[in-house]
């Protein structure tokens, strides 16, 4: 079975910009006042085709894998503590839990390839394609079927939840060595050195942080071949990266607003991007994660994110804190005044500007 790639994403539509821009300059504040917030609103109405955009059942589901490379010591933590949290976040007690909570978002958990049987749980999606992914420093982490399934069961995940009345989503992931996976993802996606978006991880300390390369290094010498996307995601990557990439497409493709997290994140949608550019009209990117190889993707993809906090927890969080901004940005378009409306007189266009009275001295 060939990977599930059928996906029709259009650019949105730039008819509403002109009546868009006019609407966000009448409010009552100087232009351009509000700063990004109104780059924002401008984005969101685009996505949604409207002037009076709306962020209906925000949700963030948090994609969990295990991952083969784990077992060359790339990683800080043990494998097993991959199911540990995702029991942790089922259990309501991991950070995004509490920052989903607190800012009204539903949260899901989507088994994508633990290697546990989980019990169910009302918050648990089960998609899993495999007990993890193969060690790509041996062979590669996926079949081409496998990859395939993965990006159709995060299609799914997200078509779901647009036929329950979401909007707006932002995916998340846990997966103990996926960091390892992205890394690579990075490199391949924007041509840099391996070196460049290779970073601590989890914490390792300098002697881990370059084994660490060595191993991913010798993993990419060994499968020189795999540099197309989809070769690529299958070679390197992981059944949660794999199925973020499907669902931030499947997400593009049904006009949902996507919220963009951290390094492994935008790994999964870089290689999502190879295949369809115009995914990245859709996003919107919350935070810049500590780590070295998502502040270079944010570059190579001309992304300004709302959010820089030191933050490198992954899991959806920069997505759930930077929400509130986005729910503002929203809400001044829908619901601040203009100056028709207010009666507030509207600057004097025959007004010297400031300093010129001086200059003219």
């Amino acid at each position: 079975m060939a990977p599930y790639t059928h996906f029709i994403i259009a650019p949105p539509s730039r008819a509403l910009q002109d009546a868009l821009h006019t609407k966000i300059d009448q409010k009552t504040k100087p232009l351009g006042a509000l700063g990004e917030l109104e780059h924002l609103a401008f984005r969101i109405g685009l996505i949604q085709q409207t002037l009076s955009p709306r962020l209906h059942r925000p949700m963030i589901a948090v994609f969990a894998g295990d991952h083969g490379i784990a077992a060359e010591g790339v990683s800080a933590f043990p494998a097993e503590v991959t199911s540990q949290m995702v029991l942790n976040f089922l259990a309501g007690g991991a950070a995004i839990n509490v920052f989903a909570r607190t800012n009204g978002i539903e949260l899901v958990v989507v088994d994508a390839g633990v290697n546990h049987v989980f019990q169910p749980h009302p918050r648990l999606i089960g998609a899993k394609v495999g007990m993890g992914t193969r060690n790509f420093l041996r062979e590669p982490a996926m079949s081409a079927d496998q990859c395939g399934q993965a990006i159709g069961r995060g299609a799914e995940v997200v078509s779901q939840a647009a036929l329950a009345g979401t909007n707006v989503m932002g995916f998340g992931e846990m997966g103990i060595a996926n960091t390892s996976s992205a890394a690579i993802l990075a490199s391949i996606a924007i041509g840099a050195p391996l070196s460049a978006c290779v970073g601590r991880g989890t914490g390792l300390d300098d002697a881990g942080l370059e084994h660490k390369l060595g191993v991913l290094q010798r993993a990419m010498d060994r499968h020189g071949a795999a540099r197309a996307p989809l070769a690529a995601l299958a070679t390197f990557g992981g059944f949660e990266i794999a199925m973020m990439a499907g669902a931030m497409l499947r997400a593009a493709e049904l006009q949902v607003v996507i919220l963009v997290d951290g390094f492994i994140a935008t790994a999964a949608l870089a290689t999502a991007a190879l295949m369809h550019p115009a995914v990245l009209d859709y996003c919107v990117f919350t935070h810049r994660s500590h780590e070295q190889g998502h502040q270079l993707l944010l570059r190579h993809l001309n992304a300004k994110p709302l959010l820089d906090l030191g933050m490198r927890l992954g899991e959806g969080t920069g997505a759930a804190v930077a929400y509130p901004i986005i729910a503002a940005a929203v809400a001044f378009l829908n619901e601040m005044a203009s100056f028709e409306s207010a009666g507030v007189s509207e600057k004097n266009e025959s007004a010297p500007a400031p300093g010129a009275a001086e200059a003219s001295r």
